[in-house]
């Protein structure tokens, strides 16, 4: 094994034996070569300034990186240096510093915390395959609500050999049924160490807990953790921030920083939801443990698997992200387009519940996010989803027998009624 890996492992184990016992045999041979290209170049980059710097992997014009004018003239906001240059694998420092403030701002429960500084990922997905590659195991167990994003399936199951186990999203009474998780726990004790995936406003449902209900899902943990359970616990927070009704409006991840020796808390987030630019692939990990020490051998590690697959995160969009949350405007332009969000969400639920589809178009709880999930009565939601789709040219998103998923977030407020007047016709003309 190298020897920086050799020295991180040490580093963890004597912080917290428990965080070094979830990680996998890749995690625990990963490292950040501090003697290879990207050290040697940093060092000549601060020191080689009277002769030349001639280690860095860019071609250089005039002082500054070359570029294209017909690319250039598109970007001429920006300096070529923000924009061509590689970033580094963790990421824009500036980039870095931004996304914590934020995360402290809005998420006050983390302000006595012990956080590391978000590494910068290429987007929410990238976060989520270092989070894997990182803690899962072939035959290690991952918990979510059987109502989930499929990637996961993908990025634990399929891409790391992890097992899957899954609990119903909600309880008898429509509210997050933190009893299924602490079931589904508990009955893979003897697995001794679980990934459990949080993933609030959820992807299909667009539901997001209440306060009460978040309270429960930490007394779930602890009480996993104080059995013997080791938790690598992800809030996947991809659509944070908007929440629409009173449910919890701050991650989870605030609450489980230094919840219990037992629970490692990650973070992944980003602006691709938030901030409106999918496209632009920036997203972020960020972990929370008992001291700095442990956070940056965490850190070490986690940049070591980005260098070893994607090597850094494009160096532009990260400068796009940094320059809309330096701006004077960013606040209130957020806001105007949380209002427009919101107001749709509204609006879905003001036509659902105005006994116009009578009990054709019922449906699972929503209060946040892009989303919300049809349940349907007498009609297989495949079937429904290619009939609107051949019909009437609606798209929607089947999931298992009885699951329609709507995304409100791409549809103007003035065109709900008519999208939903479709689906409700597509429902009769299947049950004649």
């Amino acid at each position: 094994m190298n020897q920086l890996a050799q020295q991180l492992n040490e580093t963890i184990q004597q912080h917290n034996p428990n965080i070094y016992a979830m990680l996998s045999r890749l995690a625990q041979q990963i490292y950040f070569p501090k003697e290879g290209i990207l050290s040697q170049s940093a060092e000549a980059k601060s020191k080689a300034k009277a002769a030349f710097n001639a280690t860095i992997g860019i071609a250089t014009e005039g002082g500054t990186p070359m570029h294209l004018s017909v690319i250039q003239d598109t970007l001429s906001a920006y300096a070529p240096a923000d924009i061509y240059p590689y970033a580094p694998p963790a990421g824009k420092p500036e980039l870095r510093k931004a996304w914590k403030e934020k995360m402290l701002k809005e998420n006050p429960s983390l302000l006595n915390a012990t956080i590391s500084n978000p590494i910068v990922t290429n987007a929410l997905t990238h976060g989520l395959s270092i989070v894997a590659d990182l803690f899962a195991d072939e035959g290690d167990v991952v918990v979510l609500p059987e109502k989930n994003w499929e990637n996961y399936e993908l990025t634990f199951g399929i891409r790391r050999n992890a097992e899957m186990v899954y609990y119903p999203l909600y309880n008898d009474d429509w509210k997050f049924n933190s009893t299924g998780l602490r079931d589904a726990l508990l009955a893979n004790k003897d697995k001794g160490k679980a990934i459990v995936v949080l993933n609030f406003p959820n992807n299909p449902t667009g539901y997001t807990p209440g306060r009460e209900e978040g309270e429960q899902i930490v007394a779930a943990l602890l009480e996993a953790a104080e059995a013997g359970m080791r938790l690598v616990v992800v809030t996947d927070d991809a659509y944070f921030g908007l929440f629409f009704e009173d449910s919890m409006h701050e991650s989870l991840f605030g609450r489980l920083a230094s919840l219990h020796p037992n629970v490692l808390p990650i973070k992944v987030d980003g602006a691709t939801k938030e901030e409106y630019v999918w496209g632009f692939r920036v997203g972020f990990i960020t972990y929370a443990a008992e001291s700095e020490a442990l956070l940056s051998a965490l850190e070490q590690k986690t940049i070591g698997i980005i260098r070893a697959t994607i090597s850094s995160g494009p160096h532009p969009s990260q400068t796009f992200v940094l320059h809309a949350l330096q701006s004077a405007d960013y606040e209130s332009q957020k806001q105007a387009k949380f209002d427009l969000m919101k107001a749709r969400a509204n609006k879905v639920k003001e036509l659902l519940d105005s006994g116009k589809y009578g009990d054709k178009l019922s449906y699972y709880p929503f209060n946040s996010g892009y989303f919300m999930c049809l349940k349907l009565h007498n009609v297989n939601a495949e079937a429904l989803r290619l009939h609107l789709l051949e019909q009437y040219g609606v798209g929607t998103i089947a999931l298992g027998e009885t699951d329609l998923r709507v995304a409100f977030s791409c549809i103007e407020e003035d065109q709900l009624e008519q999208l939903f007047d479709m689906i409700y016709q597509g429902v009769l003309d299947l049950t004649k």
